[in-house]
C-alpha cells in the first residue's frame, strides 16, 4: 500500500461529511457522493460551519478553511471514485442500502483500493460479502465516532477475510489524518457501542425509576464521571431512531442486558428523535 492521494466518502450527512473533512484538513483530496447533488452541497455547507467556529477558536485559519474546502468534490453518480486509494462509506443504518453500495463500487473502483465502513452496529463480515472474492480481504470496518472532525478514535474492525496488509493500512490512515486507532474484533456492537450502550440502558432505567431527572444524570456522567457530555444529551446528538436500532442489534446479539427501554421506544414513537427534529430528551425549539 502506497501514499493516499484520493479518498471517497459515500454520504454526505454529519457522519460523512466530517469524516471527509477530517482527510481534506490534512492535505488529502475527497471525492463525496450524495444521491442528489442538492444533499452533497448542503453537507460541504454544513463543513464551512464547522471551519468557521475552528477560525473563531484560533484553531484554524481563513487560508486553511478555503484549502480544505477547496480539496473537496462532489458528485451524485460516484464520477471521481474510479481514481481514490480509499472508499469509506457513512450512509445510514440499513443492510440492503450499505451493501448496493458497495456491489456498485466494487465494479467502479480499482482492485487496489480498500473498501472501509463507518457502520456502528452491523457484521463487517456480512457486509464483506457485496464485494468480490478478489476485493473480500480489502474491505474492513472504521467506525468513526461522533462528531468526527473532533473526536479522536477509530475503531478499525477487521472481517474474517481482511487481510493484515489492509488492517496496516487503515490503521496508518487513521493516524495520517490524526485519529488514534484501535484493532476490534468483528462482533456485534464492536467494543465502544457495546460500553455506551450498557450505560444509555441504565440511564434510561434511572429515568423510569424516578431516580433522577435527564438534567441531573447527565450532569452526574460529566461532573462526577468526567464525560464530557451526558448521557441524554449525547443521545439527543446522535439521534435515538438510530439508538434505537442499534440496542435491537445489541439485544438480538446478546440478550436481557441489552433490552431497549419502553421510555426511549416511546420516544421514537412521538418522533422525538433528537437534534435533528428539535426536540428528544430535550427540547431544543425553545
Amino acid at each position: 500500500m502506497g501514499k493516499i492521494n484520493k479518498v471517497g466518502v459515500v454520504g454526505a450527512g454529519m457522519m460523512g461529511s466530517e469524516i471527509a473533512l477530517c482527510f481534506a484538513a490534512s492535505g488529502i483530496n475527497v471525492v463525496i457522493h450524495e444521491t442528489s447533488l442538492d444533499l452533497a452541497k448542503k453537507g460541504k455547507e454544513r463543513l464551512s460551519g464547522i471551519l468557521d467556529k475552528s477560525i473563531k477558536k484560533g484553531k484554524a485559519t481563513e487560508e486553511e478553511k478555503e484549502q480544505s474546502l477547496n480539496r473537496i468534490d462532489l458528485t451524485d453518480n460516484f464520477n471521481g471514485f474510479d481514481s481514490v486509494d480509499v472508499v469509506l462509506e457513512a450512509v445510514f443504518e440499513d443492510l440492503k442500502t450499505k451493501k448496493d453500495v458497495f456491489s456498485r463500487l466494487d465494479k467502479i473502483c480499482k482492485p487496489e483500493c480498500i473498501f472501509a465502513t463507518n457502520t456502528s452496529s452491523m457484521p463487517i463480515t456480512l457486509l464483506a460479502t457485496s464485494v468480490s472474492s478478489d476485493r473480500i480481504g480489502k474491505f474492513i470496518g472504521a467506525h468513526f465516532f461522533s462528531p468526527a472532525s473532533v473526536m479522536k478514535l477509530v475503531e478499525v474492525i477487521p472481517a474474517l477475510d481482511t487481510d493484515e496488509e489492509s488492517v496496516t493500512f487503515m490503521i496508518e490512515c487513521c493516524r495520517e489524518i490524526g485519529k488514534t486507532p484501535v484493532r476490534v474484533k468483528d462482533v456485534a456492537g464492536f467494543a465502544v457501542n457495546r460500553l455506551l450502550h450498557a450505560m444509555w440502558v441504565e440511564a434510561c432505567r434511572l429515568l423510569e425509576e424516578g431516580v433522577a431527572t435527564p438534567e441531573d444524570i447527565d450532569l452526574a456522567c460529566k461532573f462526577g464521571l468526567g464525560h464530557p457530555i451526558g448521557p441524554f444529551a449525547l443521545m439527543d446528538l446522535t439521534s435515538n431512531d438510530l439508538n434505537l436500532k442499534v440496542e435491537h442489534i445489541l439485544f438480538d446479539a446478546y440478550g436481557e442486558r441489552f433490552r431497549p427501554r419502553p421510555v426511549l421506544k416511546q420516544l421514537v414513537d412521538a418522533n422525538h428523535l433528537g437534534r435533528k427534529t428539535g426536540r428528544g430528551w430535550y427540547n431544543y425549539n425553545k
